[in-house]
């Protein structure tokens, strides 16, 4: 079976250092074994020769994996606050983790019960590597955006044509919100190999991990990046970085990170796995109310979950249409009447959003094979990929979710997809 591959090139593993920009630790990491197929390949005969209790976290500690952004919010403030304990759960201490891959593959080979993955990962899991993962509920809405470099004089995305985009995983919200933007505006995304031309209509995308994204910026390796926070406001603030286009001024509150678990931990052990969804969406909740406080809470200067410092993080989660530079440069368009914030926090998995996705996925270029998409049904997908019984049961219990903006109270449930560029 031929899976995606992000890159050809090596990538360089790094970490952000005391300031919040990148470092080099000093080895390299060779072509991305999950998302070339060596190790969904390595991993079948495990998978398979798993029993259920395995999956359903039998010794009923909750283990998370996660990347040091705010898309990770929900499971680390239910672990910072103390939530999982008070529904009578162990958790051990969230387990950072630099890149996609090694999230994936920690998950798969059961390290991690509970992980926060870009929405489109697990429709690539289930349905092209055979990965009985489940949807459980949305990490959180918006929380992205299009950064350029100083270098660049690009204020639309017409002028992407002929420059080089970084993108975190080719099966990423970024990189449909980023696509969906180009062909609007009249550019072709198009992946090529290192040192081959790029034309004038053309927009040459790589993967690169988040945290390299600043300095890649910085260092002029790249025009531009999309990505999520804190690495924009990172880019702002250490490589003086433009904000071009916050993703959610393009998609009206989208998802992008989704929180997820193993089939089996729904069908073993349901008792589990509501108190963990009861903890989540309680998480989801608080940080809605009270973003400064979770920012700074999450950062290198409170639990130090993320290791960035709390300006950046506060940056990452509050600032936003009050920046009259962000209105000027067309970096918002929609902020009066949409209503959104930088980053916002709702758990319902709307049914409407996944089926949009496996539409947006068929139309997007990634590197590998992706004829697993042409056989998905979009209804199918958004009933055999998420769970929706734990949530659902979760926001009756905590209805204060009802009071988000974007909640519709009279049909909280339901939704229209609203895109506009």
């Amino acid at each position: 079976m031929r899976n995606p591959r992000e890159s050809s090139e090596p990538v360089l593993d790094a970490m952000p250092d005391e300031n919040g920009f990148e470092v080099d630790v000093g080895k390299r990491r060779t072509l991305d074994l999950f998302a070339a197929g060596g190790l969904a390949a390595s991993l079948g005969p495990v998978i398979a020769g798993m029993s259920a209790p395995a999956y359903a976290a039998e010794d009923g500690v909750v283990r998370i994996g996660y990347l040091p952004i705010t898309d990770a919010t929900a499971l680390l403030v239910a672990h910072g606050m103390g939530f999982f304990k008070e529904e009578g759960l162990e958790a051990a201490r969230p387990e950072l983790i630099r890149g996609w891959s090694p999230l994936v593959e920690g998950f798969v080979s059961n390290r991690f019960n509970l992980v926060h993955l870009l929405k489109p990962i697990p429709v690539w899991m289930r349905y092209n590597n055979k990965i009985p993962v489940k949807l459980m509920a949305w990490a959180h809405t918006n929380g992205s955006g299009l950064v350029v470099g100083k270098h660049t004089s690009i204020e639309r995305f017409e002028q992407l044509g002929g420059k080089k985009v970084a993108v975190p995983f080719w099966y990423s919200m970024h990189n449909i919100v980023l696509q969906y933007a180009l062909r609007k505006s009249g550019v072709k995304p198009v992946i090529k190999s290192s040192g081959e031309a790029i034309a004038a209509d053309e927009c040459a995308l790589s993967i690169l991990p988040p945290p390299e994204m600043p300095a890649a910026l910085a260092a002029k390796k790249i025009d531009a990046y999309i990505v999520a926070e804190p690495f924009n406001a990172m880019g702002e603030i250490k490589a003086g970085a433009r904000m071009l286009r916050f993703t959610g001024d393009i998609w009206k509150n989208h998802p992008c990170c989704v929180i997820c678990m193993h089939e089996a931990a729904t069908t073993q052990n349901a008792e589990w796995t509501q108190k963990v969804m009861n903890a989540v969406v309680r998480a989801q909740i608080y940080a809605s109310q009270n973003k400064k406080e979770v920012a700074r809470m999450m950062s290198k200067d409170g639990k130090g979950y993320l290791p960035m410092p709390a300006k950046i993080v506060e940056r990452a989660m509050t600032h936003y249409a009050e920046d009259e530079a962000y209105r000027k440069r067309g970096a918002i368009k929609h902020a009066a009447q949409w209503g959104n914030g930088r980053i916002d926090f709702q758990p319902w998995p709307y049914p409407s959003a996944t089926k949009l996705i496996v539409d947006e996925m068929n139309r997007t270029v990634v590197g590998g094979d992706k004829t697993f998409l042409k056989s998905l049904d979009p209804d199918f997908v958004a009933k055999d990929l998420v769970e929706y019984r734990f949530v659902k049961a979760a926001l009756e219990k905590f209805p204060d979710w009802k009071k988000d903006p974007s909640v519709n109270p009279g049909n909280p449930f339901e939704r229209d997809e609203v895109i506009s560029l």
